[in-house]
C-alpha cells in the first residue's frame, strides 16, 4: 500500500485558500448590524456589577435606561463621513450598534444605579435595596 501526502500539493493549497477565505469572511458578514456586546454580571452582598465589553467608543455614545423593570444598554452607530482623499481597501474593525436588555427585580434600587466607562468597559453598579429586618415582636394578650 502506498501512502501519498497531499499537504504540499498545489491543488490542496488552492482548496485550503478558498475555504479559509470563505469561512473567515462569512461570520463577520452574518454578524453585521446584529452584534451584541459581551457582558459579565457579578453579584455582591450590596448589589450587582455589570461589565459590558465595548472598546473604542465614547461614553456619550451609550444610552442606559430603566423602564418597567427592564434595564436597557445601547449604542447607536453613527454614520461615517466618506472622504475622497483615500479609499479603504480592507476594514477589519467597525463600531456596530448594539442593544442589550436585562430584567431588573424588585431588590434593585433603580434610583441609585451608577455607570462609568473606562478602558473599553462600561461598568454599571446596581445597588440592592435595604431590606427590612424582621425582628420578633411580642404580642400582648388582653
Amino acid at each position: 500500500m502506498t501512502h501519498v501526502k497531499f499537504n504540499n500539493h498545489p491543488v490542496r493549497k488552492t482548496i485550503d485558500t478558498v475555504f479559509d477565505e470563505l469561512f473567515n469572511n462569512i461570520p463577520t458578514r452574518w454578524n453585521e448590524g446584529f452584534a451584541a456586546a459581551p457582558v459579565n454580571i457579578h453579584e455582591a452582598a450590596d448589589g450587582y456589577h455589570l461589565e459590558v465589553s465595548a472598546p473604542g467608543l465614547n461614553k456619550e455614545d451609550f444610552k442606559v435606561n430603566v423602564d418597567k423593570g427592564l434595564l436597557t444598554i445601547s449604542f447607536e452607530k453613527k454614520e461615517e463621513k466618506q472622504t475622497e482623499e483615500y479609499k479603504t481597501v480592507r476594514r477589519e474593525f467597525t463600531q456596530r450598534s448594539f442593544k442589550r436588555s436585562f430584567t431588573v427585580d424588585e431588590l434593585v434600587d433603580v434610583d441609585n444605579i451608577q455607570a462609568k466607562y473606562e478602558n473599553g468597559i462600561l461598568k454599571l453598579y446596581l445597588p440592592k435595596k435595604e431590606q427590612e429586618k424582621n425582628s420578633p415582636k411580642q404580642v400582648t394578650i388582653q
